[in-house]
């Protein structure tokens, strides 16, 4: 978590572009993120110089040639002459971050990166908000992620893009579930900012193997890592222009993040690709049914975005492969044909692993639905015999518009019983976690709503006996009398 100091610091920001005319929280973000990376760029390379130097040699793989050295921050942020600053930055820095100085011919960010427009005019616009972004300590990865992080969240404060963010707990949870591998390769079909990914990748850089080593120091695991294992589509230019920033800005070299409608029939024909989906779609939206892939109606004829996406993670994801998808509660219990279809393919036709009520403050203040997660593996054969659920009733943060930290969160309790999960023992339906067997599910027309199938337990209550009851009243009569009587003395 950032502290308040920084916090207050990238508020400052903020505040900086909007009172010089660029308010579009988009752009604000866009721009800071532009200047970041520049910043990121010159800081790797002061690390390469600095251990060159220790060791005594030169720097073999250079980021900027000698020709680029007036890119670097560390060279303009000291300048004295705001205009030569703003042409720099403009003119040669810009550029330069646009093709990563021409060493990469084409990837994700560079193609993303074309369209990219540098909207600082002003040169003291500029040299105020490179002063600041230079005050603000970002050393460490989980920093700059924290910092990334909150800069985003005002995306959807904002209220300008029409969507709203998964709370990075909730995420870091559902990542902890799915407990990644590394040579998974992970998707996320409506990837946004790239927050699951970036999760994962978090989740991957401490994993350690059975003797204490770090996974990703295995052979060939850190090139995968790098280049192979993060892949996420997105339809938004500048959302994937922010995404593909954001994933490098966490240190992944060459994340895949495209372009594409992951609904539309010109999807690309992408399908068993993936060992692991992570996501969180869109929700109650409806498309043209003309636009929809054919491949996705033959699994459940609808327009409604959050049925389409599931059949798109079935069909993305390879034999065993798993997903953790957020959906809206009435995918869980709606009675529709398409709803009951949908819910059928997964029990039925594949293994349905797991369903996590949560609460309907998870995404306040942005949007008070009820939502839960899904988990299952793609088998094409079947494979649930039975269904684990849980009732996460606390996530450690207040379920209002505020959502100030608390003490109830059973997010730990869900990640231990999930690991410990037997369905042999865990069948009592009074508890937060329980097992419910196929059949049952299938006989109440493959309902998926934790509430039909949990059993509430009352408390027993005694009251006193009525003449009790009655004695106590006639007692209290009597003292308010006397009380009466009292106040009617002091008035004479």
């Amino acid at each position: 978590m950032i502290t308040g100091e920084i916090k207050s610091k990238v508020d400052r920001l903020w505040t900086t572009f909007w009172n010089n005319g660029i308010s579009n929280p988009l752009s604000v973000i866009e721009q800071i993120s532009y200047l970041l990376f520049i910043k990121r760029l010159d800081d790797l390379e002061l690390g390469k110089e600095k251990k060159a130097q220790r060791l005594g040699k030169s720097v073999t793989d250079s980021i900027f040639s000698p020709d680029n050295q007036r890119c670097r921050w560390s060279h303009f942020k000291n300048l004295d002459d705001p205009e030569e600053m703003l042409k720099i930055v403009r003119d040669e820095a810009f550029p330069f971050i646009k093709n990563l100085g021409g060493t990469v011919v084409d990837n994700a960010y560079t193609r993303h990166m074309k369209d990219a427009v540098f909207l600082i005019a002003s040169p003291a616009l500029l040299t105020n908000v490179v002063g600041q972004i230079d005050a603000i300590p970002m050393e460490d990865r989980d920093t700059k992620g924290d910092l990334y992080e909150y800069m985003l969240s005002k995306l959807t404060t904002a209220g300008t893009n029409g969507q709203f963010r998964t709370p990075r707990h909730i995420i870091k949870m559902i990542v902890e579930l799915m407990a990644p591998g590394a040579r998974e390769i992970i998707c996320d079909p409506a990837c946004g900012t790239g927050g699951f990914l970036i999760a994962a990748a978090e989740y991957l850089r401490d994993l350690k193997n059975s003797e204490g080593n770090l996974v990703l120091n295995a052979p060939g695991n850190r090139e995968h890592f790098n280049r192979e294992m993060f892949h996420g589509f997105d339809f938004d230019g500048t959302m994937l222009r922010i995404g593909s920033m954001n994933l490098m800005l966490h240190g992944i070299e060459d994340p895949k993040i495209e372009a594409r409608d992951s609904l539309s029939e010109d999807h690309g024909g992408i399908s068993e690709a993936f060992t692991l989906i992570l996501a969180n779609p869109p929700f109650k939206g409806s498309v043209e049914k003309s636009t929809i892939a054919k491949d996705l109606t033959k699994i459940v004829s609808t327009t409604k975005t959050e049925l389409l996406f599931i059949s798109l993670f079935l069909r993305l994801l390879k034999n065993g492969g798993r997903a953790a998808v957020i959906v809206p509660d009435g995918v869980l219990f709606g009675s529709s044909k398409a709803h009951k279809t949908i819910r059928k393919t997964l029990v039925a036709e594949h293994k349905l692993d797991g369903v996590i009520s949560m609460p309907s403050g998870v995404f306040k203040p942005y949007a008070g639905v009820s939502t839960a997660v899904l988990i299952f593996t793609k088998t094409g054969a079947g494979g649930t015999d039975s269904v684990w659920f849980y009732d996460l009733q606390a996530d450690g943060l207040s379920l209002d518009d505020k959502r100030q930290p608390v003490e109830e969160n059973d997010i730990p309790d869900l990640l231990e019983r999930w690991k410990l999960r037997n369905p042999e023992k865990d069948t009592n339906r009074t508890s937060k976690a329980f097992f419910v067997p196929k059949a049952e599910i299938e006989g109440n027309g493959y309902d998926l709503s934790i509430n039909r199938y949990k059993e509430v337990e009352y408390e027993e209550v005694v009251y006193e006996p009525p003449r009790v009851i009655l004695q106590k009243l006639r007692d209290l009569e009597d003292e308010i009398r006397g009380d009466l009587d009292e106040l009617e003395g002091l008035l004479g």
